[in-house]
């Protein structure tokens, strides 16, 4: 154990092994402390961890009046918001298992994962939610109750008309009851290649992220940890999981991705666990107030100073006089950006470019790239603000092991591996063997323990040539890029790669006003000077990379891929199986010419 880690090891004892033991725990120990922060009628509001609890223990007398049993499954259909996990609270109190559903699935999608996991009962947000869930209904034999948050859904009742006080001795039974074996929550994947499959979290796992986050002084009850993620994915569940553990605030988004920035400056959080796209597109606003060669020089003050600073050594004069105009001239307007507080931000879910982190560290918002996946918890490796190595995702947590396969491949175990997937042990056998997980990624461990993601097995391109190509940082250095959204690189089995470029909006479409070009996306992907711009990026990034590597041919798409078209996974992963199928002929013609 590190040194950090020994003053806050007392602790670890104290911790719950259970989700049904958290809410008791955290109300007891932090009690009127801000558990969730939210905005409603213009303004911010507050949720202590007392009456979380409370309000948890409402929701579980409901589903145990409404028949809901020990070991059932609840589905929770809502965008990320207090509600969820009050309705997550209250699942794990009344002793049932808690299934989220990603609020842009469809009706098929909700069908799937309503009727693999032969739920009960579904907790969902509004009448669009109902109205989806009412749809399958029909082929949905185990499911017996529809429960709404926002009270619009005609003859469907809300979880604030049934809330209801009474005998606590039931609940007291069935927290008693669960053990931390018991499966406590299912995630289903966000499914890049066939259905999705159920992820089973066992209470000891999902509880494994509040030991971590003490064991190294991650997180503390005086941080405000701003949530936009979907509460659907295993991310942002350990986020608020470990954040009750250790007594830390939750402010929920206001109200979609158009909100966050606007959210950020509001709340001033201390820690922001996000996903790469966020950084990407601050990163690209931001960094072009200033021409590249100047920021590059920027970045490598901001970088030297901050780490004599850390080390305690004095900084020379005229580093110091380089860091000041870069701290006048841009550092001070970035973090302004976040909210001027943040002391631990997170990426995860997907790469990020190592130029991203660079600037970023070098700015004082210190983005730490982590690693883990569903079935891990999300719990693997992680940088933290201490003990940090740009362009890895980290360290071993305490209580995992991580370890490198003959052929590359990264393999996990450790108290945070998922039990198995839902009733599919074929699966499961392919995943876990001899106790380790075969995580399908590939890396490498660095001397000093820091891995590194080198590629993924099953997104390897290989040419016509035989040329084994990792798409993903050719594709980082291209969403880097402040006019390009998305980047998918292709050429398995072709002779050279090629690319599909999206065009940011929000970015390209004041550059086209000024240029008196339209604004729009069809127009732009097939004018000249559009494709200029994106050629001198694409020219820029290949000679960073060796001939074989290099994208030879582009097309811009006249739209974005987004989740609701289901190019995208809800973490804005791109489904590269879905792209390659459903753009099969673009790409076709890009080696026809």
């Amino acid at each position: 154990m590190t040194a950090e880690t020994t003053e806050s090891a007392a602790s670890l004892s104290d911790l719950p092994a259970t989700l049904a033991a958290l809410p008791g725990f955290a109300a007891e120990r932090f009690g009127d402390r801000p558990a969730q922060r939210f905005a409603r009628d213009g303004a911010w509001h507050d949720i202590s961890y007392a009456e979380l609890d409370g309000i948890g223990r409402e929701i579980a007398l409901v589903l145990i009046a409404l028949g809901v049993a020990p070991g059932d499954r609840v589905c929770v259909l809502a965008d990320t918001r207090p509600d969820w996990l009050q309705a997550e609270v209250g699942i794990a109190l009344a002793g049932a298992v808690t299934v989220p559903i990603y609020p842009s699935s469809s009706a098929d999608e909700c069908e799937w994962v309503i009727g693999n996991s032969g739920a009960v009962a579904v907790i969902c947000e509004n009448a669009a939610q109902v109205a989806k869930v009412e749809q399958v209904r029909g082929s949905l034999p185990s499911l017996r109750h529809v429960v709404t948050i926002d009270g619009d859904a005609p003859g469907v009742p809300t979880l604030a008309e049934l809330r209801r006080q009474g005998d606590q001795s039931e609940i007291e039974r069935r927290v008693a009851a669960v053990r931390p074996d018991d499966p406590g929550l299912i995630i289903y994947t966000s499914g890049t290649t066939g259905r999705p499959k159920g992820c089973v979290l066992s209470h000891r796992a999902l509880t494994a992220c509040c030991r971590v986050t003490v064991a190294l002084d991650f997180t503390s009850d005086a941080d405000v940890v701003y949530l936009f993620l979907p509460l659907a994915h295993v991310y942002a569940q350990v986020i608020v999981l470990s954040a009750a553990g250790v007594g830390a605030a939750v402010a929920y988004c206001s109200g979609g991705p158009k909100a966050i920035m606007g959210d950020l400056a509001a709340v001033s959080p201390t820690v922001l666990p996000s996903v790469p796209r966020i950084f990407e597109k601050v990163y690209a606003g931001v960094s072009s107030l200033v021409p590249a060669e100047l920021r590059e020089r920027a970045v490598s003050a901001g970088l030297a100073v901050r780490e004599l600073q850390k080390a305690g050594q004095p900084v020379p004069a005229e580093l110091q006089a380089g860091f000041d105009r870069a701290e006048e001239l841009l550092f001070s307007k970035v973090r302004a950006a976040f909210g001027g507080r943040i002391r631990n931000a997170i990426s995860g879910a997907a790469p990020i470019g190592v130029d991203i982190l660079r600037f970023f560290h070098a700015a004082g918002v210190p983005v730490n790239e982590g690693y883990g996946m569903s079935e891990t918890a999300a719990i693997g490796t992680v940088n933290t603000p201490d003990h940090v190595r740009i362009g890895t995702v980290g360290r071993t947590v305490p209580e995992a092991e991580v370890r490198i396969a003959d052929d590359g491949e990264i393999l996990m175990r450790g108290p945070q591996l998922f039990s198995g997937y839902w009733n599919n042990p074929e699966a499961t056998a392919e995943t876990i063997i001899d106790g380790w997980l075969y995580s399908g990624d590939l890396g490498a461990i660095d001397d000093d323990g820091y891995l590194s993601i080198t590629g993924r097995k099953k997104d390897i391109i290989i040419t016509a040539g035989g040329k084994n190509l990792t798409p993903t940082n050719v594709e980082n250095d291209l969403r880097s890029s402040r006019w390009i959204s998305q980047a998918v690189m292709h050429g398995d089995r072709r002779p050279y790669p090629v690319a599909l470029i999206t065009l940011d909006i929000e970015e390209i479409g004041p550059w086209a006003t000024q240029q008196g070009l339209p604004a729009d996306l069809p127009t732009l992907a097939e004018h000249p000077s559009v494709r200029s711009l994106v050629q001198d990026i694409l020219d820029e990034i290949n000679e960073r990379y060796a001939k074989v590597a290099q994208i030879k041919k582009f097309r811009i798409l006249d739209h974005d891929l987004t989740v609701e078209g289901g190019q995208l996974t809800p973490t804005l992963k791109v489904k590269r199986r879905v792209v390659d199928e459903r753009y099969a002929d673009v790409l076709d013609e890009l080696y026809s010419g």
